[in-house]
């Protein structure tokens, strides 16, 4: 499982959108997290994402990864349509579902108005797709990242991959002789999944905003590189990963940078505005680092063209607007087949 390559998206997908509607503000893009479309009052942001990975909390991470995406583009999630295609007819099963979208939806303040809900020969664990939907004032996109913006992280990589090893693979890191506070520590990152409140600190003033998911906060920096057509650079070092992320992925041979990153929030701020953005993140206690800046991109350079970005790529090389994901593959797919 990993991310298409840019010019397959730009072949297959991007050119293929159905008719022109002049409402439509931005549409299907590279690194883009979600469509914006005009209204007679406003802007709407409208996003849709699956999820079939997690077994534990699958209900839970999709309301919070589908309003995600919403409130990195600047938007308030207020709508939630839900798809829910179980692999047999298991009514205990679509129960825990079901509970878990209604208390994350109510939690977060968002109305589930629609959906369809059917059983898929063929399946070998449950598949949700939710589209999410609510109103901006500013809308953000990935692509709007300058030369001198600081690129600043919340909280740190692999927030939602740590969660779902705690849960889905809590055997196996018990067998590997992981701490089970840690395990116990781990699961509760759950609760750091929505980037809704540092979204509501950084929209007014960031550039571009992106919410890393496959492939981690490595393929995030990435996609926000090409999709604004400039260069990244960024020092590993300066990445955060939390203590019980490094215990859990050291166990399970994954990589922090890699695995499932929701929960944290990639922004682009005027390098003016960063220590008044980082204060008013602490203010509200969500931690936040700048882990880069931006830069130009050299000349002669194609925004989005293949280039030589390797899988193993060190998060301390310089990321470049020509350079693409491919490789940068979500481990821990591995894990469950």
């Amino acid at each position: 499982m990993g991310k298409l390559s840019p010019a397959d998206l730009d072949r297959y997908v991007f050119s293929r959108t159905g008719a022109p509607n002049d409402d439509l503000l931005v549409g299907a893009g590279y690194g883009e997290d979600a469509a914006a479309v005009a209204t007679g009052e406003g802007t709407m942001v409208v996003s849709t994402d699956p999820i079939s990975l997690a077994a534990e909390r699958i209900g839970t991470l999709g309301v919070a990864i589908a309003s995600n995406d919403v409130a990195a583009c600047g938007g308030v999630p207020e709508w939630l349509v839900s798809t829910v295609l179980l692999p047999e007819p298991d009514v205990d099963l679509l129960d825990d579902i079901t509970a878990q979208l209604d208390a994350e939806a109510s939690r977060l303040g968002i109305s589930i108005i629609g959906g369809h809900t059917e059983t898929v020969a063929g399946l070998s664990r449950p598949l949700l797709s939710l589209t999410c939907m609510g109103p901006t004032e500013r809308y953000v996109p990935t692509s709007g990242a300058e030369p001198g913006d600081a690129v600043i992280l919340t909280k740190g990589a692999g927030v939602e991959g740590t969660a779902v090893l705690a849960t889905d693979f809590r055997a196996d890191l018990d067998a590997a002789g992981v701490d089970a506070a840690a395990i116990d520590r781990a699961a509760g990152f759950f609760d750091d999944i929505s980037v809704l409140p540092e979204s509501a600190v950084l929209a007014p003033v960031a550039t571009a905003m992106h919410d890393p998911t496959e492939g981690g906060v490595l393929n995030g920096l990435v996609e926000l590189a090409c999709a604004s057509g400039v260069r990244i650079e960024v020092d590993g070092d300066d990445v955060p990963v939390r203590p019980e992320t490094r215990a859990l992925c050291d166990a399970m041979g994954v990589d922090p940078m890699r695995i499932l990153g929701s929960g944290a929030l990639l922004a682009a701020v005027p390098e003016d505005e960063a220590d008044n953005v980082l204060a008013a993140l602490e203010r509200e206690a969500i931690e936040a680092t700048v882990v880069g800046t931006v830069e130009a991109a050299g000349d002669g350079t194609n925004a989005g063209a293949e280039a030589e970005t390797a899988p193993d790529a060190d998060p301390g090389v310089v990321y470049d607007g020509t350079h693409h994901a491919d490789g940068v593959e979500d481990d821990m797919y591995d894990l469950w087949n």
